[in-house]
């Protein structure tokens, strides 16, 4: 039986003509804008009327600073120990045992039993091989409480045979030799394959004579590696933007129909939205299977793996570099918390994406406004299920060095733009009497505060720490404070600067193997790229004060910006 049809669930319009809800969108668009103006501007006002104060205030930021750093380098690291141990978990086989876990707890201990056995039985010289050991019986004693818990569940756990995953892979232009690789990586997946379907989104906008030959390529390699290869063709309709979202939409709407036809339950197809350029791990379709036919609230789930810029990161430049690890290391330090967010490729139970009318067609970010629509939808209680195993997507690249920082830039403003999603999730969330006061309060500020700091921290960083001096008057530079103020600003943002001690050695560790064509010197170049942070820190700040300013002037985007992507052969 096919699933679901969508209910009476509404989420605000951000186009709305209404002129009560156009009134607070409007009031509500100004808000991330007018909060980051009247700080960059009120450091130069303070810092004249009132220098003493801002003083003080410069010291307790920088100390603020500090701690945010440590612990968001403390949990990044944290995060990268669990995505190394996902990468040696067998996914496959915990999966195929969710239908009988009583006999895979039985089959665990007794492998346990074997490795002590193993233990016991080498010598005490060969160090190395019994510490593999060790570590093998912690994590499969891990395994084992884990799977232990699922005993009470076995009613609750659906039928991993019954799981069928969809991957959506949209398209505006992209060549083949961008998308191939994503596909391999489905074919490569350790998953069987006919319980997959590679669902290819394509636009009509784009020219016919390479639209068409990429298609055909497409379906002519892999048409019959899958369950099914499905392909749409967009076409933008009335009242709808060009941007990712409606191309996703008008595919998962088609692909309603194929499930209708074929009597196939939403509650068992898990929808994968994928950026084309998604290379995934051979372990997580089988990892995400796990995640989801283990939890009872499983429809009340969104998966994110961890996204990582290694398809070309070898490939482009130190700029580029340092701000997409910068994005990954976020990432990390975001899976390692309950209120993550779904970012650029994830899953999502096709039944609740149908139950929430899909995705809105008139908003840039699509991939984060589906999770906020989901968690009205379900009244606060929806979260995001981080899948600890790397997805590696392609780091910008264009033809040429300055257009590649360019291209940077853009693609950085529209990540911004996500500041969108505030003015219509506090028109979702706060009439919703069934939404905690404290859940209301906690989303607000973080969507608030997460942009806000995006925008000022790197100016307040830079310049604060000198304007009481330049613009305090002479009565203030003869205190004892203006006197030390320089000493103690440089001493705790050296302090600051500690993170990269954790940040540098994780960064190296990450990379994927080198390509044959790059010397084993670039190593070098990927360590000293990083005197090169504090710049680029203060710049990617003005992407963040562009979308917050679009917003505040009612200059906004009317467009989709597809990332330009380019392949070093």
């Amino acid at each position: 039986m096919a699933g679901q049809k969508p209910d009476t669930f509404s989420f605000p319009d951000p186009k709305t003509i209404d002129p009560k809800k156009r009134r607070v969108q409007r009031a509500l668009e100004m808000i991330p804008g007018t909060l980051t103006w009247s700080t960059l501007l009120g450091m130069l006002a303070f810092s004249f009327f009132a220098p003493l104060w801002m003083a003080m205030f410069i010291i307790v930021f920088d100390i603020y600073w500090i701690y945010r750093a440590i612990y968001v380098s403390f949990f990044s690291t944290v995060a990268h120990i669990q995505v190394n141990e996902g990468k040696r978990i067998n996914w496959w086989e915990r999966a195929q045992n969710t239908a009988h876990p009583d006999l895979y707890v039985a089959e665990l201990a007794e492998r346990i039993r074997h490795l002590y056995e193993s233990l016991y039985e080498m010598p005490l010289f060969r160090i190395k091989e019994r510490g593999i050991i060790r570590k093998e019986i912690r994590r499969t004693q891990k395994i084992l409480r884990e799977t232990k818990k699922l005993l009470p569940l076995q009613g609750e756990i659906m039928d991993w045979r019954e799981v069928i995953h969809v991957v959506l892979l949209p398209t505006a232009g992209e060549p083949v030799e961008v998308i191939e690789p994503a596909i391999e990586s489905l074919v490569a997946a350790n998953f069987p394959k006919e319980q997959m379907i590679v669902l290819l989104a394509t636009e009509e906008r784009e020219d016919p004579e390479t639209r068409i030959p990429k298609v055909e390529a497409l379906q002519a390699k892999f048409g019959d590696k899958f369950r099914d290869f499905l392909v749409t063709t967009h076409i933008v309709a009335d009242g709808e933007m060009k941007c990712k979202a409606s191309n996703a939409g008008f595919a998962a709407r088609e692909l309603v129909k194929y499930l209708d036809e074929r009597g196939i339950d939403y509650k068992r197809v898990i929808f994968s939205n994928f950026d084309c350029d998604s290379v995934v791990h051979p372990e997580y379709f089988a990892a995400l299977t796990y995640e989801y036919v283990i939890d009872p609230k499983r429809l009340q789930r969104a998966y994110q793996p961890l996204p990582m810029y290694h398809n070309n990161i070898w490939d482009t430049n130190a700029f580029v570099r340092l701000i997409v690890t910068g994005s990954s290391f976020w990432h990390l330090y975001q899976s390692t918390r309950h209120e993550m967010v779904t970012f650029s490729s994830h899953s999502e139970p096709f039944d609740t994406l149908v139950k929430v009318g899909f995705w809105p067609v008139n908003m840039i970010s699509e991939d984060s406004i589906i999770y906020w629509k989901c968690l009205s939808y379900f009244h606060g209680d929806y979260r995001v299920q981080p899948v600890h195993l790397p997805i590696s997507l392609d780091a910008v690249l264009a033809e040429t060095y300055w257009k590649t920082i360019k291209n940077q830039y853009k693609q950085k403003r529209r990540w911004a733009y996500g500041i969108e999603n505030f003015p219509v999730t506090m028109r979702a969330i706060w009439p919703d009497k069934l939404i905690q006061l404290r859940t209301k309060l906690r989303i607000s500020f973080e969507m608030v505060e997460g942009h806000y700091s995006w925008a000022t921290t790197s100016f307040i960083l830079t310049f604060l720490g000198w304007l009481p001096l330049i613009l305090g008057g002479a009565a203030f530079r003869e205190s004892v404070i203006a006197h030390n103020l320089p000493f103690v600003t440089r001493t705790l943002m050296t302090m600051g600067m500690a993170g990269l001690l954790v940040s540098i050695p994780l960064s190296l560790m990450s990379l994927p193997p080198r390509p044959k064509r790059y010397h084993w010197s670039r190593y070098f170049l990927m360590f000293f790229q990083w005197i090169l942070l504090p710049l680029v820190a203060f710049l990617s700040a003005i992407p963040a004060i562009d979308s917050q300013t679009r917003l505040l002037i009612k200059k906004y985007f009317g467009e989709f910006w597809v990332t330009e992507k380019v392949r070093r052969k």
